[in-house]
């Protein structure tokens, strides 16, 4: 998705949220009873699910995550990509050999409408397993259980802590139509608890939502307990109720026409999280409690990777050589983006990073085809005018391509060498192939991998899959990095226009 094509869409989604918060506000109970027959999820389209099981995942090198962009889920910290949701993906992505390419839910779109279309191919955003859901999409095994814990704002001066207490009380629970909470709270009110609600925006989710209640613009809402422990680790001014579900299961959701998918999903899973004969115990692998422990329990602080105030405050920034990398794109006309995404995938935006085959700093240049000294390579704006130097090379090589095709080539070019990618587009045209296409390209490099096609390639042996997931991979994360930069644009207009309120976060 370009840039201006996610922006058209947010402003379309900002003049709609503001008139949806006006109106949400204020509804009444009876107002909630309302909702239409989509199980909550307001605007689901795509009913019927593309054809996009495993082998054409596989077929393709790229799987497809959705997510949002919150500190249980996926986020950036300096740069690099993290969230507990997304290392588990990534995880089952390395296994398979497949490039891992990060979907952010928009403001205006609807998670299970990706999904259905084939822009993503798991929903991964700590998604209950409700049969209001499962209209929409398949689920794979649990990953985890959770509790739903009613949260107060700690200005509240009595918090009821059951729910016969809280039934009557008054207090309203602020909570969107697309939640399992807001289900399981309408089933609470049906069984006759007498609970008031507050329907509030879709877009804001559940970290938006804890961080109004911290800071006293809402009352109460509720949270799964994982992510209420979590919050509480860098916000204060929030306190746990009554529980109002137990045991909730986790799942990704997949297309319901992709049953090798989930079987490959349900396999990874089963390795990292099954049920004992006690069903409330379940048991973990040590890969599984580590990625718990680091954003959800104990280990470093989650505020030392996940900010809110800097997500808000701060718009445009994705690493600490932003300022740097851009100033070196401009003087050579090279997307800044981009640059900053091969800095990513070179070295994590480690200056100081130094390869098993030599090279070294951010862009990660070999000293060999390098005329700057060896130790130079080590100052960060030496090593990014160098690398900026090398791709922009390779683009002028491959100048006469489309922009998509002239990225894909420089950079698999600025990975294996021009020699490679020569030996790649020669047996692409071998084989009546379009050697001015990365699509075909790329096949040809996976074949340079085999026997029967490299024993005759001028440069011999070529480890096409690292090539092809290196290009991969720096592309995803472009648009990822494109996204982001939209959706934060977004967010901190709303934030100036008070709509979501993010100005006076408690952070210790």
């Amino acid at each position: 998705m370009s840039t201006q094509r996610y922006k058209q869409r947010s402003e379309k989604s900002i003049a709609f949220f503001i008139v949806g918060t006006l109106l949400f506000f204020g509804c009444s109970t009876q107002d909630q009873k309302d909702t239409d027959n989509t199980g909550g999820h307001k605007g689901v389209s795509v009913i019927d699910p593309v054809q996009r099981d495993y082998a054409e995942i596989k077929n393709s090198g790229v799987l497809r995550v959705i997510t949002q962009y919150s500190s249980s889920t996926y986020f950036l910290h300096q740069g690099i990509e993290v969230g507990f949701e997304y290392e588990l993906v990534r995880e089952f992505a390395r296994e398979h050999d497949l490039a891992l390419e990060v979907v952010i839910i928009g403001d205006d779109e609807n998670p299970f409408d990706l999904l259905n279309s084939g822009d993503g191919d798991i929903i991964a955003a700590n998604y209950t397993i409700t049969s209001e859901r499962k209209k929409y999409a398949a689920f794979t095994r649990p990953y985890n259980m959770v509790d739903q814990v009613i949260v107060y704002s700690d200005e509240i001066e009595v918090k009821p802590q059951t729910l016969s207490q809280l039934s009557g009380s008054g207090i309203p629970i602020s909570v969107r139509r697309n939640s399992s909470y807001y289900e399981r709270l309408m089933e609470l009110i049906s069984e006759g608890f007498d609970i008031k609600l507050n329907i509030i925006p879709d877009e804001m989710d559940t970290e938006s939502t804890l961080f109004q209640v911290a800071n006293d613009q809402l009352l109460a809402t509720v949270s799964d307990n994982n992510m209420f422990n979590a919050a509480i680790r860098y916000m204060d001014g929030m306190v746990e109720g009554p529980k109002i579900a137990e045991s909730d299961t986790i799942a990704w959701a997949i297309r319901k026409n992709a049953p090798d998918l989930e079987s490959h999903l349900n396999q990874f899973l089963y390795k990292h999280f099954r049920f004992s004969n006690d069903k409330n115990r379940p048991k973990r692998s040590t890969f599984l409690n580590v990625l718990r422990k680091k954003y959800f329990e104990e280990g470093p602080h989650l505020a030392e990777y996940y900010n809110p105030d800097w997500q808000y405050q701060n718009v445009g920034i994705i690493s600490p050589y932003d300022d740097l990398i851009r100033a070196v794109a401009d003087s050579m006309d090279i997307d800044w983006l981009m640059l900053a995404a091969m800095a990513s995938q070179e070295s994590k935006f480690n200056p100081n990073s130094k390869s098993w085959a030599g090279a070294v700093g951010l862009m990660q240049i070999m000293p060999d085809f390098s005329e700057v000294e060896y130790q130079d390579l080590y100052i960060p704006e030496v090593n990014v005018r160098e690398g900026a130097r090398i791709i922009k090379e390779h683009l002028k090589h491959y100048s006469y391509l489309d922009s998509l095709n002239q990225w894909a080539f420089a950079l698999a070019t600025y990975n294996s060498g021009m020699g490679h990618i020569a030996d790649a587009r020669r047996l692409a045209i071998d084989q009546n192939k379009n050697p001015n296409e990365w699509e075909h390209v790329s096949s040809a490099l996976l074949k340079l991998m085999q026997r029967k096609y490299y024993q005759n390639a001028r440069y011999g042996f070529a480890r096409g899959i690292e090539t092809v997931q290196y290009v991969n991979e720096i592309l995803n994360r472009y648009k990822t990095y494109e996204t982001i930069l939209a959706l934060s644009e977004n967010k901190a207009e709303l934030n100036k226009a008070g709509i979501i309120g993010l100005k006076t976060f408690k952070i210790p």
